[in-house]
């Protein structure tokens, strides 16, 4: 591979500078990827088609030095595979027809074939390994069971997932039918993505942080665990608003965890100790600051993170919808260029 420098950080080897991706870095924020989501018609149209999935994944790397490619697709795939209807109102961000809310339709409930129900995602992985031509590492994704959960059983997104944590407190059994039920359409799939030609999986636990502290465990990690745990590639694991379990999160036998950036990136360090690998943690509101700004944010990350191996930088979050391509620009230049001479020089951060 011509550039392995995520993998070399993954597996907490030296590297020749600190690698950067971005969550969401094949998105709205860039003219081109528009300009495709124009001809596909619609946002679902873009996710399902290989050929226009594999345009819209590589559209960054044209522009940007990044150290690796995101399967572009989207987390709420497998519900919509479970035939819960799912939709993208122009605007209003997705939502399902037929969200889960009685005991029949839970108890329905099963993971889809990927080869059959989720082929196109599949076929898309093919087709961008193949296009990408070994230039850098291919991430593919899934949500968390809870995460998934939260938008089956809510039916759309929430300021307060009202009847998510109803299920929770009143029958916490369907609740966990769900995650169980999720929990194998997860690793099914990741399994899949890894055959088709994904080199690393990252888990997307996006409404973890939305638990209460006792919860987190019991109703979120317990059901990634063992999804990490058959996956045959490095894995991340990202749980917005995941300060309070770091400790369990680094515990739980993923390679690296993902850090947004409310986290204290020094103390995540000392508390990593070596044995695993850390993603992050601009805030990305950042990026709409000047230039200078941003170059000096990100040489903040960098020193908070340090020197040693082990550090991906990326934001807290994904790249918010019109962000300046400019200052992304700088972000990668700069994390390249001052990562690059910190290597070169042994400056510890």
């Amino acid at each position: 591979m011509k550039n392995d420098t995520l993998l070399r950080a993954l597996a907490r080897q030296p590297t020749e500078h600190t690698p950067i991706w971005l969550m969401r870095q094949a998105g709205r924020y860039l003219p081109e990827y528009n300009a495709t989501r124009a001809r596909a018609g619609s946002f679902l149209r873009l996710a399902k088609t290989p050929a226009l999935a594999t345009e819209v994944t590589l559209q960054p790397l044209e522009r940007f030095p990044l150290d690796a490619a995101i399967l572009f697709s989207d987390i709420l795939t497998i519900p919509d595979a479970m035939g819960l209807g799912l939709q993208f109102a122009e605007g209003e961000g997705p939502h399902f027809e037929r969200p889960l809310r009685d005991e029949r339709q839970i108890a329905a409930l099963a993971a889809p074939d990927p080869t059959r129900e989720l082929g196109y995602v599949l076929d898309a992985v093919r087709q961008i390994r193949h296009d990408l031509r070994e230039r850098v590492p291919l991430i593919g994704f899934a949500g968390s069971p809870f995460t998934l959960a939260c938008y089956m059983i809510e039916g759309s997104g929430s300021d307060d997932w009202r009847s998510v944590k109803t299920m929770r407190h009143s029958r916490p059994d369907l609740l966990q039918r769900i995650l169980e039920v999720n929990a194998r359409a997860v690793t099914d799939y990741l399994k899949a993505q890894v055959e088709a030609g994904i080199q690393v999986a990252m888990i997307f636990d996006t409404w973890g942080g939305i638990l209460a502290h006792d919860d987190y465990e019991s109703f979120s990690l317990a059901y990634v665990r063992p999804i990490v745990k058959a996956l045959a590639v490095p894995t991340i694991l990202f749980t917005k608003g995941g300060s309070p379990w770091l400790r369990e999160m680094m515990a739980s036998g993923a390679t690296a965890i993902g850090l947004d950036w409310s986290t204290d990136a020094r103390y995540a360090r000392k508390l990593a100790a070596g044995r695993v690998a850390l993603q992050g943690n601009l805030d990305p509101a950042a990026l709409f600051a000047p230039e200078k700004s941003v170059r000096a944010a990100a040489r903040a990350v960098l020193d908070a993170f340090g020197a040693e191996p082990g550090h991906i930088f990326n934001l807290g979050h994904g790249i918010a919808q019109n962000t300046p391509v400019e200052t992304v620009a700088a972000l990668v230049d700069e994390v390249r260029a001052y990562s690059s001479a910190r290597a070169k020089n042994n400056i510890p951060g």
